[in-house]
């Protein structure tokens, strides 16, 4: 019976250890200079998907999970905001009142599209503002 208890409080041990690294890799994602709070949608898809920007020359690297899962690096060849319209404001509520559409032409073809507060336009738009 110890041993099932040793082997149950290392997993649980092991767990909480995984749990604070996550949230201390997330802290950091926030507090990177020139970071941009973000939403994500791909062409093909509806929904938002959150996370944090920053821009390395005309790249945009993008981190949607704080345990670095889910990364995009993309290279961007020109970019333009606008408004968003009532129903992508629906969808974006954390956002504030007037949040900001800017729109990624990749260097590779095709486009992506990213929601920021309205604040945040600027520097969302990196080296295209």
């Amino acid at each position: 019976m110890s041993a099932a208890l040793a082997a149950a409080l290392t997993v649980l041990g092991l767990g909480v250890l995984a749990l604070l690294l996550t949230v201390r890799r997330n802290r950091a994602l926030r507090r990177r200079p020139a970071n941009v709070r973000a939403f994500m949608r791909h062409p093909d898809r509806e929904r938002w998907l959150p996370g944090h920007g920053v821009w390395v020359g005309d790249v945009f690297a993008f981190r949607r999970s704080p345990a670095a899962w889910d990364e995009a690096i993309i290279w961007v060849s020109s970019a333009s905001a606008r408004s968003a319209t009532e129903e992508e404001r629906a969808r974006l509520r954390r956002m504030g009142d007037d949040p900001a559409i800017v729109t990624f032409l990749l260097a590779s073809g095709g486009s992506i599209a990213f929601a920021t507060r309205a604040e945040d336009r600027a520097a969302m738009l990196g080296p295209f503002a």
